[in-house]
């Protein structure tokens, strides 16, 4: 069931201090050989190993041009609970680091049936739609950008979106001025053929996907995409592993891949830890999965018959896994 990533090595070739906390890494091979062929909304997953042995797996956007394979760029936002993967980005690597990097994998495509494309990015989540802009810009399609973030500070890549061709198409919102992004309104006014995509924080995600069912727009047209661990709150529960019988326990707190590591009970492999790569997904024998990737599909999840170990939970209190 795995999906299986070609992974390559690539050295970082530029470095740039976006803002207070976002830099942006640019990307390439060291022949010089072009990198694999990608289209916007795609996302790596860039592995980092330190001088101690520590080693971290994060999933990041592709913020470069797809029509530009020379090089690839990513833009990281030091995160207060990072696990260890940002700060690694920010204080450990330089122009000149050696990192690994998966294939590129897209799970947040422009849906080629929209007639109009509406774009709400958050924060860092304005990254995967600096590649989207590229496919769209001079096409056929419509399309508007909507970008808040919490002040002027912060906005990553502003005066790039405010002098370059999308600027007509453009609107800022800033918190500490008092610019607030109306999500009320902006839903209220689409067309039947309008989609909306959205990427940054969880709240603007929710509020995005919440107010959008509330104007009645079907969910099919509406995406939507956050690279961060799910919670792992919710009550305990036993996992069997059917190949040996061992029973575990997952505590509140504790994901299935922590558990299965930790009793050393079978060997899984896991490139992201956030629910997008595929690499974990593992049959289910019995019971019910609550899903919390993203890598699955609606109907996929409905169906009961897989789960990601890294982020999802059991809905049932004794899940059955193929291990």
């Amino acid at each position: 069931m795995a999906n299986k990533y070609e992974m390559f090595s690539v050295l970082v070739t530029e470095v740039e201090q976006a803002t207070p906390l976002i830099k942006r890494f640019t990307l390439a091979r060291e022949d010089g050989a072009p990198m694999p062929a990608f289209t916007g909304g795609s996302h790596v997953i860039v592995q980092m190993q330190g001088a101690d042995g520590s080693q971290f797996s994060n999933a990041y956007s592709l913020m470069s041009d797809p029509r530009d394979t020379r090089s690839y760029q990513i833009g990281v936002r030091l995160e207060e609970q990072s696990k260890g993967g940002s700060a690694f980005m920010h204080q450990q690597v330089q122009v000149g680091s050696r990192l690994t990097l998966s294939s590129p994998n897209n799970l947040f495509a422009l849906d080629p049936s929209a007639g109009r494309h509406v774009l709400i990015a958050g924060g860092i989540g304005i990254t995967p739609f600096l590649a989207q802009l590229h496919e769209l810009e001079g096409g056929a399609s419509d399309y508007e950008l909507h970008y808040a973030f919490r002040a002027p500070e912060h906005g990553a890549f502003q005066q790039q979106l405010e002098s370059g061709p999308h600027a007509a198409n453009t609107r800022f919102y800033i918190d500490s001025l008092e610019r607030k992004l109306d999500l009320t309104a902006l839903c209220a006014g689409l067309a039947e053929d309008a989609h909306l995509y959205v990427c940054g924080p969880k709240p603007l995600i929710d509020a995005v996907i919440a107010t959008a069912a509330k104007a009645g727009i079907a969910e099919q047209r509406v995406h939507w995409e956050q690279f961060a661990a799910a919670p792992v709150t919710g009550a305990a529960f036993t996992v069997v592993l059917a190949r040996s019988g061992t029973e575990l326990q997952v505590e509140e707190g504790m994901t299935i891949l922590q558990a299965i590591e930790k009793s050393k009970a079978a060997k899984v492999e896991c490139l992201c830890r956030e629910g997008v790569c595929g690499t974990c997904e593992t049959a289910i024998l019995e019971g019910e999965a609550e899903h919390f990737d993203q890598y699955l599909s609606d109907d996929e999840k409905a169906a009961q018959q897989s789960m990601m170990l890294c982020v999802s939970r059991a809905r049932s209190a004794r899940l059955v896994l193929d291990l």
